[in-house]
C-alpha cells in the first residue's frame, strides 16, 4: 500500500464499457457497495450485474475490506455493471500492485472496446440499406 496513490483517503479507479463510465472510490471499511447513492441490490436488479460488480473483490478475497462508492453514467445496466467492475479492479491496483498479474489474467483490467457502429448516410442503420424496389 502506497500513500501517494490515495487521494482524500480513497483509492480511485475509472472503468468504461461502450458508452458507460464508472468512477469508483474504495475506502477501507466493511464491504458496503453504493452506486449513485443507492445500495447495490436496489441499483442493479439482475443478479448477473450484481455479481459482475462484486467479482473483482471476490476474486482478490477483499469483499469485506472496503466500502465502495461508485458513480455511473451513460449506457445500459450491463454496460454500467461492467464499467464498475473495471473501475473496482483498477482501484484495487492502487491498493496492492501485486494484484495486477492475477487481475489481468482473469480479464478484469482489459477494456471491452466494442462500440456501436455509427449510422452511415444513405443507409437506414450502420449497414442496412433501404428496401430496394425494381419498379
Amino acid at each position: 500500500m502506497s500513500g501517494e496513490d490515495r487521494t482524500g483517503g480513497y483509492f480511485w479507479g475509472t472503468g468504461r464499457r461502450k458508452t458507460a463510465t464508472a468512477r469508483v472510490r474504495l475506502r477501507p471499511g466493511h464491504g458496503a457497495i453504493q452506486i449513485n447513492g443507492r445500495a447495490l441490490p436496489q441499483y442493479f436488479q439482475k443478479p448477473s450485474d450484481q455479481k459482475a460488480v462484486s467479482s473483482p473483490l471476490d476474486f482478490a478475497k477483499l469483499a469485506t475490506a472496503f466500502d465502495i462508492f461508485i458513480k455511473v453514467d451513460g449506457g445500459g445496466t450491463t454496460g454500467q455493471a461492467e464499467a464498475a467492475r473495471m473501475g473496482i479492479a483498477r482501484a484495487l491496483l492502487l491498493y496492492d500492485r501485486n494484484l495486477e498479474k492475477p487481475l489481468r489474467e482473469e480479464g478484469y483490467l482489459t477494456r471491452d472496446s466494442r462500440m456501436v457502429e455509427r449510422k452511415k448516410y444513405g443507409k437506414s442503420g450502420a449497414r442496412r440499406s433501404f428496401q430496394f424496389s425494381k419498379r
